[in-house]
């Protein structure tokens, strides 16, 4: 009898824990289905995309720009301009439109009259200023980072497009315009009569101890020498690469990587180099008197700034042509080297230059 009721106890605790493991399983299984629930939670990742904002957020001043210039490495431009080549993604084709500019004065200031001449026309505008250098603006030009910039007509010919130099600058404008409709969907508007090309600088010292006045003394006399500038000018098509072919010679003793703000010009004064890449409507040649070498054989091409913008942006938003059409003639080379004076020079906010010139022309009114 003992043993008939030990067996039904055992029955029963067996079938007990076997109902115990069933709802156990049966929970954990539950559990395992809710998991997707959680994965919409990965769409929250775009938002990591208004890190660019954060650009915007520091309005640079001009001693700031050869830090962005540092982080647009000759070992990254390449990439960034290939990626460039994509096809473009949806920019903004309205409501607000992103203004960017690339990494120095001249940049930062006209990109601001294209702000706030967009403003006055009606347009809200976000500024992304002090991108980096042309690949760094190109890509985001190309994934709808940015709407528009300015950019210098020749050096859309030959450092994004990769062609020959042109001498006349309405076939360079018409080139450019053309190769970015077919290739990147992005088109270029009328350009200021201002030439900001490259040139060489040195001070009156080294020009007579090294005996320097042209490109062709200088290719000579490169490998003695220090050269300072932006990264990217040792591989581009309209810097030492190019120099080389046009000159022969032109391998500088080194090449320091400067950026294109003002710490060159502080490198040259200091004599950390000896020769310094300039652009020639910059205001530190003046007041540094410093000595442009001559371009004896016309290396350097014209340099005209455009806005350059998306298709899809213009296409929705047609005033913006309009309105920064009637910009660019104002912008000669006389007023630009001026406006960069007025921030290199006397320290002045380049917002507050450029408001008081679209002021003094009439365009604000």
């Amino acid at each position: 009898m003992n043993m008939i009721r030990t067996s039904q106890l055992l029955v029963l605790g067996l079938l007990t824990a076997l109902v115990l493991a069933a709802c156990g399983q049966a929970s954990t299984g539950g559990s395992a289905t809710s998991a997707p629930a959680e994965a919409p939670t990965a769409a929250a990742a775009p938002a990591a995309t208004s890190a660019p904002e954060a650009t915007a957020a520091t309005a640079p001043t001009a001693a700031t720009a050869p830090t962005a210039m540092a982080e647009a490495t000759a070992a990254t431009a390449p990439t960034a301009m290939a990626e460039a080549t994509a096809a473009p993604a949806a920019g903004g084709a309205s409501g607000t439109i992103k203004v960017g500019s690339k990494d120095f004065t001249e940049e930062f200031i006209v990109a601001e009259l294209y702000a706030q001449v967009l403003e006055h026309a009606g347009f809200k505008v976000e500024r992304k200023i002090n991108l980096g250098g042309t690949p760094i603006a190109q890509e985001a030009m190309v994934s709808g980072d940015i709407d528009l910039y300015p950019e210098y007509t020749s050096t859309g010919l030959l450092t994004v497009l990769k062609k020959d130099p042109i001498k006349d600058p309405k076939e360079i404008l018409s080139a450019v315009k053309q190769g970015y409709e077919d290739q990147f969907k992005l088109t270029w508007l009328d350009a200021s009569p201002f030439n900001d090309t490259n040139g060489l600088a040195v001070t009156q010292a080294t020009a007579d101890k090294y005996g320097l006045k042209t490109y062709s003394d200088l290719s000579a006399k490169a490998s003695e020498l220090v050269f300072g500038g932006p990264a990217e000018f040792a591989e581009r098509e309209d810097g030492i690469k190019g120099l080389a072919t046009a000159y022969g010679g032109f391998v500088p003793k080194e090449l320091k990587q400067l950026g294109t703000g003002p710490l060159r010009y502080d490198a040259l004064k200091n004599g950390d180099i000896d020769v310094v890449v300039v652009f020639t409507t910059d205001a530190r040649i003046a007041a540094d008197k410093l000595v442009v070498l001559e371009d004896d054989k016309t290396f350097y091409p014209i340099y005209n700034i455009a806005p350059v913008v998306r298709q899809d942006t213009l296409a929705a938003n047609p005033e913006i042509a309009d309105a920064l059409n009637k910009l660019a003639p104002l912008l000669t080379s006389e007023v630009i080297t001026g406006l960069n004076a007025q921030v290199d020079i006397d320290g002045k906010e380049y917002a507050v230059v450029a408001k008081e010139f679209l002021d003094s022309s009439g365009l604000l009114k």
